[in-house]
């Protein structure tokens, strides 16, 4: 079966994709695979705009008592432990990684503490869902199929795919997937819905990055369909694999999940989220974490950018 790049796609191989730093994070986020849907495929532009808020509410006018946080004063979160350098432990035991660490950001501007939990992909919807957490952090699509279990707050962050094999692999990219191939990805990611519902393809399923790149170096899958930036924190030199192509979607932003009834936290949340995209907090951790993306120009493509429709980024 090969692949053909949907319109809201934009297909580069590795090297030309490193070169125009078209970077990010995306689909690493929970939701069971079997539904009817194209996970990839997100909203349109239209529904994005809809989603988008138009402004926020200023900072000192949000009430705090009204979030309905589990624990007052605190946002509780699940993350994950190995998606670097998005959501990860770092050795010191410290939960970190870009989308946690503007989350900290966001949590200073409304004057809340910020506890992390480790949970899986599959299961972090569903927990934000039951208020078991208050957020889920970890570079999570914005798909209208999730939308029915939890709320996003704005965007903050636009995804992409990867294909991971091993350097000397026939496997060149998203075009050479097919029927027979042993094809990696963590159960309950976008990846697995796009392997299942839109390549109609079983894949492999695998609990956790660390496991799915295992198996690509040791030759037991002939490809890892993983969220581009995971895959490139696990790609090391050294270890006879490679990122074999990389598939930008900048129209299904990444975003924060949380309880779809609590409108006043994820009002909160997009307020801390304009703050810190205005005073350039935002463009300085991009730049931190990303390191292909240092500049304004790899940080929006194609016109996308974070936050509500009113928030500006500083001028370099």
């Amino acid at each position: 079966m090969k692949f053909k790049a949907p319109k809201w796609l934009s297909v580069a191989p590795v090297a030309a994709a490193l070169v125009i730093s078209l970077a990010a994070c995306g689909g690493g986020s929970s939701e069971p695979s079997g539904s009817a849907t194209d996970a990839l495929a997100g909203s349109d532009q239209k529904s994005l705009d809809s989603f988008t808020t138009a402004d926020v509410t200023p900072l000192d006018k949000i009430d705090k008592s009204k979030l309905g946080l589990i624990t007052d004063g605190t946002i509780r979160v699940g993350t994950l432990s190995d998606a670097p350098p998005n959501i990860f432990i770092d050795p010191s035991g410290k939960f970190t990684g870009y989308d946690n660490e503007l989350l900290r950001a966001i949590g200073d501007k409304l004057g809340l503490k910020v506890e992390f939990a480790s949970t899986d992909f599959s299961a972090l919807l569903s927990q934000v869902g039951n208020k078991q957490f208050d957020v889920g952090s970890s570079s999570i699509s914005t798909t209208d199929a999730r939308r029915k279990t939890v709320g996003f707050t704005n965007g903050y962050d636009f995804g992409y795919m990867a294909v991971v094999t091993k350097s000397d692999s026939k496997v060149t990219g998203f075009g050479d997937i097919k029927e027979g191939l042993r094809i990696g990805v963590v159960q309950g990611t976008v990846q697995d819905d796009y392997m299942t519902n839109t390549l109609k393809i079983e894949p492999v399923r695998f609990p956790d990055y660390n496991t799915v790149y295992g198996n690509v170096k040791n030759g037991q899958i002939d490809a890892w369909v993983a969220p581009s930036q995971q895959a490139e924190g696990q790609v090391k030199e050294g270890d006879n694999t490679k990122i074999a192509e990389k598939v930008v979607n900048t129209q299904n932003f990444t975003a924060y999940a949380v309880n779809k009834d609590n409108k006043p936290l994820i009002d909160a949340l997009n307020s801390g989220l304009d703050a810190v995209i205005a005073d350039g907090t935002w463009a300085k951790l991009t730049a931190e974490w990303y390191k292909d993306r240092p500049t304004a120009a790899e940080q929006t493509p194609q016109g996308w950018k974070p936050g509500s429709k009113a928030v500006q980024l500083p001028a370099k």
